[in-house]
């Protein structure tokens, strides 16, 4: 696996080097992203698949040293030292906070409880609305997944239409967010506890009072696409909102539209480049979650598209491609 590490060291000689903490952690990123993406060697390259290779992104930039960092376009009161330790002002967006908090309690009071059975399936209807940025060309998808409950099945998921068939899990293999629902259940659903648990994957154990500002990214990166699975244990999704709303940086923006064209408030990161255009958007009066604004690249990256999506239905089913 060196091999992986000396191309991306050579891709760019000049850069200063890394501290071995830090080349440490670059290394973890990209072995884990490794064993992610050769699940699917063959398969189109899916929202999931996306998304893993996106985590490689991060690697590269945190082994080449040519990370770029966006500043938020406005301050809370007051500069503080942000957990880093360093001098930089630290961004929490009361806005933001208020709608995340707000979402937690809400999802609190409004969740349903559920223990779906290891041979069971998790179905669930997404819909993508999807803007090419030049010609303004849109086009709506309508996509449906069937994931194994306990990973121990071959699931069912689309993307843009496209039908992906995902392998059962191997030993000692997973993804994030974990398809077991056994392991969801063991993620804490204290908030300060729940952001630990989640960098590495669960191989973290450090407070967050010691989080660097790539700790940070990790922890709203993950909480993002664990709030994309449809259903969580009880608890789990407040406790995600709740934990968004520690993370420095994450900031509210109103008027954004979602694929059923209604008009909420954005939360963003833009503390990060790779964040630039992705929000989660939430009803600015009942703080309800509403869906996803995110951007793609065509694999011939001459085309951009602005993607729109929500959750339209889940449920738990019996079998591959039964429907409610």
């Amino acid at each position: 696996m060196t091999d992986e590490l000396e191309l991306l060291r050579d891709w760019n000689a000049d850069a200063a080097p890394l501290t071995e903490p830090a080349r440490a952690q670059a290394r973890h990123r990209l072995l884990n992203t490794i064993t992610r993406t050769e699940r699917h060697p063959d398969a189109a390259p899916s929202r999931r698949r996306t998304l893993r290779l996106a985590t490689a992104a991060v690697v590269t930039m945190a082994v080449t040293g040519t990370a770029v960092l966006i500043a938020a376009d406005g301050a809370d009161e007051g500069d503080r030292t942000d957990r880093a330790g360093t001098n930089a002002p630290r961004m929490r967006n009361v806005g933001a906070v208020t709608v995340l908090n707000g979402a937690a309690a809400r999802a609190s009071k409004h969740e349903k409880p559920v223990a779906p059975r290891d041979d069971q399936f998790i179905y669930w209807k997404r819909i993508i609305k999807e803007t090419e940025r030049k010609t303004g060309a849109v086009k709506t998808y309508v996509d449906v997944n069937w994931d194994s409950v306990d990973g121990s099945k071959r699931s069912l998921t689309m993307e843009l239409g496209r039908v992906i068939w995902e392998k059962p899990m191997r030993k000692n293999e997973g993804v994030w967010p974990p398809r077991e629902w056994s392991q969801l259940k063991k993620l804490p659903t204290d908030p300060e506890k729940l952001i630990p648990g989640i960098i590495g994957v669960g191989t973290s154990d450090k407070s967050i009072d010691d989080f660097t500002a790539w700790d940070w990214y990790d922890a709203y990166f993950m909480l993002g696409e664990l709030l994309k699975w449809p259903v969580l244990p009880e608890g789990l999704r407040p406790a995600a909102y709740e934990a968004l709303a520690l993370v420095p940086g994450v900031k509210a923006t109103p008027g954004m539209k979602d694929s059923a064209g209604r008009t909420g408030v954005g939360i963003s990161y833009p503390k990060r480049a790779s964040e630039k255009g992705k929000y989660l958007i939430f009803d600015p009066e009942s703080y309800e979650f509403l869906g996803f604004r995110d951007e793609r690249t065509s694999r011939s990256g001459k085309k951009t598209y602005i993607q729109l999506s929500h959750v339209a239905d889940w449920a738990i089913v019996d079998r591959l491609k039964q429907r409610p």
